[in-house]
């Protein structure tokens, strides 16, 4: 499952630095993990188990940054396989 469009402004926003938030997106779970500085970083989708797991599948954020900045240069989000239920 492709990621939508949409989702990119949760994905771009800033949370609370070394986090797991926890939301729901066009009928799916999802969770994000975020870095120190807030950024999220890792994000399962697809639906929360009893325990409060997610099976579906997991995203990992590349971030790379200016040179000798905390500045975003570019990231992208690469799909790293299946979460088991």
């Amino acid at each position: 499952m492709p990621l939508h469009h949409r989702l990119a402004e949760k994905r771009s926003k800033i949370y609370e630095p070394s986090a797991h938030i926890g939301d729901v997106f066009k009928g799916y779970d999802i969770s994000f993990v975020t870095n120190d500085q807030g950024e999220p970083v890792t994000l399962f989708i697809g639906t929360r188990r009893p325990d409060g797991l997610i099976a579906g599948e997991r995203y990992v954020r590349t971030i790379k940054r200016e040179t000798a900045s905390a500045k975003v240069r570019s990231s992208h989000w690469d799909l790293k396989g299946v979460t088991r239920r």
